[in-house]
Parts: structure tokens; sequence; C-alpha cells
């Protein structure tokens, strides 16, 4: 438990999700009834067809090959005792997606933030703000790293797991994604991938090479390098409206619009290297560099209606902004088999990362005359490290225990001025930060077989936290420990069935990031000086908050097909006590004579969340013998939440839309060596009611991808892509409402169709 310990008030789950979730269960299994054998993991069947009176006269013509059996993913899958859903290289290159979450969108229940087809922050079951957990390799994402720095080419696999296990860490209270780079293969290989898009009148550029081999006779390796250039148009508009609450007066009219241009660009290089050093002992080494750097150009004009007591605080806006990110991280993994029993795995990580950023903005007036300058420069750099130690033992009895240890640190230097108008701001705050974080965990674990039928899991976690900054004049140490109790167990009806039951029963939790605890006051831009307004608030930290701590329940249906399709339904729940959440409340600051509107995260008390999650991915030739094998991705999720302390209706976790769905399908032809497919996301529009005076609402998001692959011959793949070929613009709006007035806030912010073109060599 964490320190601090809050008074959970019951709370009921929805008698309709709770229904409708054994409803669709039970309908699924009664409508896919499966023949009595066990899908065994067999060698995949290859078939040829009849070879047809064309392709016997043209000896170019290339015979149709379908290849049949269990799909490796989906076995990783069903053997799994805890959840966990398994996307490999195949699905993951289909669209030619330029980003990781743009590929990340599509799988159940996982949505991204953003404007449509440009990726964003990653998010499952709709829980934004850090409640999903990011691995990259098993181990969590080094500070400063973002999933933009990882081009989709570079991944061997993506694995999500809805709920925590002790090895993967429990600060997943939505779930983990745990992203897998290219792994060194026992085959060589040897592959180019070269490619252009345009969205808008913005056109980017992006290759690749990916080689595996050996090093003399027994050494794989796997090197990839990426070598990007993106560039992008982004449009906005805004209007801001502030009436008064007594009269229906019009106090405030604005109108604002902005263009900017942004240019990145990036060199990644990975690599994996396998080294046997004994019978049963190896060592492993994965080396990652990131270099890129980018700049950004933007121009802004602000509107406002005559009349009323605000002043117009510019007429236009003009701002430059570049910067550099840089790192370096050396993976080392030692593996020895102790004897037949018995194995030790050992990790070690280190690296280190640097971020610079600058930015010049210039606030003009109707005549252009310069009424402020602002300049803004920042440099980051953060070194880190992690040792993992695990020792896995094979019990006689079908018990396989495994038990670890981690540590691990991060320290963070920054260095950060500001000048208005030429003169330093902030200073009471030092222009430099620097901040410490120390980790230390230890877990323990049992998957246990009783039968053939039932299998069990059992994990017992302990993690402390502890963050420092010595910064001048704002100095902060927290520290929060948390002990999860976790269980998973999976049951089959017969032991040659192809249904399977899954449940869950877990506690997790979500830290107080960085930035939440000892972030350096922000200024609002346009209310520098003087008194601000609610909806233009400054923004700090809170050094006191405590972690949230979340406990969760799961019941799941999972039907495997003799093709290797499969139908799924997932149930889950979570109670949430001491919620994180930033409140803007009238505060008497260091930093102006006047009270001013801050926005601070504060621990605001319980919540409630839970959903369905509803999956198949089928052949039709698997529901009807004489359909054409054409593949069906689909997946359905509906999400409630409730945050007791906020009053209702919509008081609703903060980005948290009310489901997603997910309809794709893909066909390759008989006669011809191309395939092609599309997929259609989308996120509902929903209402968010923020606080009592504060409330916001975000439109429909949809995007359609499709793709056309041409295989010229066994060594060349031409691959044409339309992403977001269907686009729309992105509304959002945000409501305050004070003593006096309601002041509203609507934003549009425009989508643009991306195409490109991709060719893959195998050399």
């Amino acid at each position: 438990m964490p320190h601090s310990t809050a008074h959970h008030k019951h709370q009921r789950v929805s008698p309709l999700l709770v229904s409708t979730a054994f409803l669709l269960c039970g309908y699924a299994q009664a409508q896919t009834t499966a023949p009595a054998v066990e899908a065994k993991p067999a060698t995949p069947q290859v078939q040829s067809p009849p070879a047809d009176d064309k392709a016997a006269k043209d000896p170019n013509q290339l015979n149709r090959v379908e290849v049949t059996g269990n799909n490796s993913d989906l076995e990783q899958r069903r053997t799994s005792t805890a959840a966990r859903i398994v996307i490999g290289k195949e699905e993951i290159e289909r669209y030619g997606d330029s980003s990781v979450s743009e590929v990340l969108k599509r799988l159940p229940g996982v949505t991204t933030g953003g404007r449509p087809g440009r990726g964003g922050d990653v998010r499952m079951r709709g829980m934004g703000g850090g409640y999903t957990q990011i691995l990259l390799n098993g181990e969590r994402m080094p500070p400063g790293f973002s999933l933009d720095n990882l081009p989709p080419d570079q991944l061997e696999r993506i694995e999500v797991m809805r709920a925590p296990t002790a090895e993967f860490g429990a600060r997943a209270v939505a779930g983990t994604i745990n992203i897998v780079l290219k792994e060194a293969l026992k085959k060589t290989a040897n592959e180019v991938r070269m490619g252009t898009s345009v969205e808008g009148d913005q056109a980017s550029g992006n290759a690749s090479w990916t080689r595996n081999d050996k090093i003399g006779e027994n050494i794989p390796y796997t090197f990839t390098a990426s070598l990007n250039r993106q560039n992008s148009r982004d449009d906005s508009e805004s209007r801001t409206l502030w009436t008064d609450v007594n009269t229906g007066a019009i106090v405030l009219d604005q109108h604002a619009t902005g263009t900017t241009f942004n240019k990145r660009q990036g060199l990644n290089l990975n690599a994996r290297v396998q080294i046997p050093l004994a019978a049963g002992e190896s060592l492993t080494i994965m080396p990652i560099a990131i270099m890129g750097n980018g700049s950004s150009s933007s121009v802004g004009k602000l509107d406002q209606a005559p009349g009323g007591a605000v002043v117009q605080p510019y007429a236009t806006t003009a701002a430059e902004g570049s910067g550099t990110f840089n790192m370096l991280r050396a993976n080392l993994q030692w593996q020895k088999r102790v004897n037949d029993a018995a194995k030790v795995d050992v990790r070690l990580n280190a690296g280190g990362s640097h971020n610079t950023t600058h930015s010049l903005r210039r606030e003009l007036d109707g005549n252009n005359a310069l009424l402020r300058l602002t300049d803004d420069s920042t440099d980051t750099r953060e070194n880190n490290w992690s040792l993992n130690g695990k020792l896995s033992y094979q019990l006689e009895s079908e018990h396989s225990l495994v038990g670890g240890l981690e540590a691990d640190s991060s320290v963070r230097r920054q260095g950060r001025t500001t000048l208005q108008n030429g003169l330093p701001i902030l200073t009471e705050f030092g222009d430099d930060v620097n901040a410490s974080s120390q980790r230390v965990a230890t877990y323990v674990q049992d998957e246990w077989n009783p039968s053939k039928q039932i299998s069990a899991y059992a994990g017992l976690r302990w993690e402390a936290i502890t963050t420092k900054s010595d910064s001048a004049n704002y100095a902060v140490s927290n520290t929060s420990s948390v002990l999860t109790p976790l269980l998973h167990a999976t049951w089959k009806p017969d032991e040659a069935s192809r249904n399977q039951w899954r449940s869950s029963l877990t506690r997790s939790y979500k830290a107080a990031s960085l930035q939440e605890l000892i972030a350096r006051p922000s200024i609002s831009q346009r209310y520098p000086t003087g008194a601000n307004e609610i909806s233009s608030p400054d923004r700090a930290g809170n050094p006191n908050l405590n972690p949230e701590l979340a406990s969760g329940f799961e019941i799941a249906y999972e039907h495997y097909m003799t093709k290797g399709g499969l139908i799924s339904a997932n149930f889950f729940y979570r109670r949430i006590s001491d919620l994180i959440r930033s409140v803007v409340a009238l505060e008497t600051v260091t930093w102006s004579d006047q009270k001013r509107w801050v926005s601070r995260p504060q621990n605001l008390g319980n919540a409630t969340a839970q959903g369905i999650e509803l999956e198949a991915k089928v052949r039709l030739d698997e529901l009807w013998d004489d359909a054409l094998p054409i593949a069906l991705r689909t997946n359905l999720s509906v999400f409630d939440s409730k945050v007791d302390q906020v009053p209702g209706p919509n008081n609703r976790l903060e980005g948290q839309p009310k489901g997603t769905a997910n309809i794709g399908a893909d066909y390759k032809l008989r006669n011809l060596p191309i395939s092609f497919g599309g997929t259609l996301n989308i996120t509902p529009g929903y209402d968010l009611q923020i606080s009592d005076i504060q409330s916001s609402s975000m439109g429909t998001k949809v995007v359609a991808d499709a793709f056309v692959l041409w295989s010229v011959d066994r060594e060349t793949q031409v691959r044409f892509t339309l992403n977001n070929f269907v686009p729309r613009d992105y509304l959002s709006t945000n409501t305050a409402l004070n003593d006096t007035q309601r002041q509203f806030t609507e934003s549009n912010n425009p989508s643009r169709l991306n195409w490109g073109v991709r060719l893959e060599l195998k050399l």
C-alpha cells in the first residue's frame, strides 16, 4: 500500500456492462462450435491449388500458395496465462505508418491523442495521463524518449498486456505495451526499404536497412539503420467567447488563426548481438542510438471584436523554434542455465540523452509595432541506468517460479533561460533544475498448471520510488512505495476445447511524474503580467502528490478457430484512489503582485473505470465454405468512468472517450501477386466535466487507411499507402464558469490525406 491511505467508498459496477459482456461471450460460444481437436503448434501445411490453364501455358506465372496452420502470434496469446495480444511484423508494416502510435491505434481498446493521422500519446482503455505503461524490450522507456523517435521498421513485434504482472511491473493501471526491437535471427537477411509520402503540400522521405547475419559460425546479429525526414503543416483556428452570467452580454469575442510549418529529420541505429559463452550461457548486447533535430516557424492572427473591458493582447504573432535530441543507450543481457530446472537472467542498461530547444516569439500590434518578445531556451541532459536480476526455477509439480530484484536511477540536469523583452523572468526559481529519481523493486511469481484445462498465476511485487530536486528556492523530496498482489487464471471447458476463459484480480498504480512533482512555473502567454483569466492559467507542479492506486478485475472469453481466427470478449473494472488531476484555482503567487489562476496537479479523490472490449480476427472462408479468403480484423471497445469528487454528468476520467472501433479487411488476389486492404478507425466524440467550474468536449475522430502491395518477385515488393484518406477536422471545446462570466473556447484543427509509396528489397 502507498504511504498515504484513502478511504474507499463502495462503488457498484455497471450492471449493463457486466450483463452485456456475458451475453456477448455466451453468444460467441454458441455460434462458434469447434471440433474436438486440440490446436497444437504443428508445422504449417503448404497447399497449392491446381494450376489453371493459363498458369500451365505461362511458365513465368506464379502459382498461388496458401499457408494454413496455427498463427504463431495467436499461439503465444493462447498459451499465456496472463492476457496478452501479440502483433507481428506483417501487421506492423501493413499500412506503411510513419509512427508507432499510428500502428497502435488499430489495436483493441487503444486510442491516441492529437489530430487524425498524426498518432499522439497512446492510451489503453482510453485512459491517458500515464495510466498505460510503455516498455522497450521489456524495460521502461528511458527519460526523454518518445515513440515518435522510433520508426515502425525497427520493430520485431508489439505485445499488449491488459493486466499487470509482477515481472513486467505494476505501473500499468490501464495495461502495458511492450515494444520489441528487431531480434537476431538464425537465417541470413539483407533488406532495404525506401519510401516517400506527401501530406497536403508537404513531402517526407525515409529509408531503412536491416541486416541479419552471423559473425563466424555461431554469433548471430541483426543491425537496423533508419533515416527519415518529415515535413508537415499544421493549421489551427479558435474562437473565444466570454459572456456575462447575469445579463448574457458579450464581454469578449476573439478569433485566432495560425499556421505552423514543421521540419524534422533523424537517424536511428539499433543492433542485437548474441554471443554464446558456454553450454547454456550467453551474452546479448543491444545498443541503441538516436540522433534528431527539427525546426518550426509559425504565424498567427488574433481578431477581437470592439467593446468590452478586456484589452486585445496582440494582433499578430510570429515565432521560430529549433531543437535537437540525441540518445545513446547500451543494454547487456547475461543468461545462464544453472541446471535443467534453474536459469539466471541479469540485465544491465545504461545511457544518456541530450535535448535542446530554443524558441523566439514576437507579438505585434495592429501597426506591426513590437509589443512583447519572448526568448526561451532549454538544455536538458538525462543520465540513467538500471540493473535487473531474475531467477527462474521449474518444479516437477508443474510450478514455474520466478523471483527478481530491480534498481534504477535517473538524473536530470536542465538549464533554462526565459527572457521577456530582453529581461529574465521567473528568476526566483533559478534557471537550473537538478532532479533525480531512484527506484527499487522486488517480486516473486508462480505459474502453475494443475491440469491441462487450468493454468494459474500468482505474483507479489513491492516497489518504491524517491524523487528529489535541489533547484534554487524550489527543492522537492517525494517518496512513495506500493505493494501489489496479482492473480491470473485460464480455464478450458475441456482438454481439447478451442474455447477458454480468463480472469484476473490485480493491484496496480501510477506514480506522479517528474513534471507533475517539480514543474517550474509556466506563465500564460496571453496574460504574462498582472492578472490572468481562468481560461488561460499559469501552470506549476505539486511536490506533495501521492501515487494513484488501483484495484482491478478482468474476465475474458476467447474462441480460437481452426484456420487461425479468433473471437474474444473482455470486461475490465478499475477502482482508483488518490486520483491525480490538474485543478485550476486562484492563488497568491510569488511571480506576480496580483492573484493569478494556476493549474496545479492534485490528489483529487477516487474514481472508477470499466468497459468491454470485443475482437474478431477471421477469414470469411472460415465462416462460409464458398467465400473468398478475405481476412477481417474488427474490434469494438466501450468505456465508462466516474470521478467521485466531480459533479456529473460526464464526470469521466480525463481524456477517456466513450469507446473506439476498428474494422479492417485485406485480400490477396488468386492469380496476381497483389494484395490490398483497408481499415477504418473511429473514436466517438465525448463531453467531460473536469471540475465544478470547468468542462470540455472532444469531437469524433475518424481515420481511414488503405494499402496495395505488389510482389514484383521473391525479392522485391512495392507498397502503396493512403493514410487518413477521408480527412476530417478535429474539434474541441473548453468552458470555464466563474461567478460573473462564462468563458468558452472552441478549437478546430484540420487534418490532411497522406499518400505514400515504398520499395522493399531483399538483397
